[in-house]
């Protein structure tokens, strides 16, 4: 306490702006923490109770709900409504990618030719696709979600700049 006291005023302010510098700095950290803790149950959550795609050698793994709202694409990826099921037609999903956030198909720029998708669900439904295309559509672009007559599965997501649309294509196995 005497060191304290010995402090000039300005070394005091130092001492004090320090102090609730700390205390802001672990208040902002904590928050961060938890919610990264929270999103993470949360989307355990849901790949216990949905679909879930999984691209091994890129890292992705998602829940896949039903529909593609921003509702839906910011809890998970989303299967749009009126394509194929698992196995069977063509399967369409679509999730966010941002360079600043991390969202589930940050990496689906690098796929590539040959990669496996493995589609499954917790009623024990599963699906082994082989990627064979990967390319960029306008936003406009919808033939992509179109039936063609084979099964397969159609991942879309933004591309980096968000102007256009990055498209992974799966056939099955």
């Amino acid at each position: 306490m005497n060191n304290i006291r010995s402090l000039s005023k300005k070394q005091l302010l130092c001492f004090v702006s320090g102090i609730i510098a700390f205390a802001v700095g672990s208040c902002v950290l904590s928050f961060f923490g938890i919610r990264k803790l929270h999103r993470e149950f949360q989307k355990q959550k849901l790949m216990r109770e949905n679909t879930v795609i999984e691209i091994a050698e890129l890292d992705i793994k998602a829940p896949v709900l039903e529909g593609t709202e921003r509702s839906v694409l910011s809890r998970g990826a989303g299967h749009f409504s009126g394509t194929g099921t698992i196995g069977s037609g063509n399967y369409c999903i679509a999730a966010h990618s941002s360079t600043i956030y991390k969202e589930y198909f940050n990496e689906l720029k690098n796929a590539e030719k040959g990669m496996e998708i493995l589609l499954y669900d917790h009623n024990d439904h599963s699906a082994k696709y082989r990627i064979s295309q990967s390319f960029i559509v306008d936003p406009d672009d919808t033939w992509i979600l179109e039936d063609k007559g084979d099964d397969r599965i159609t991942l879309v997501t933004c591309t980096d700049d968000g102007t256009q649309r990055q498209v992974v294509i799966g056939m099955l196995e």
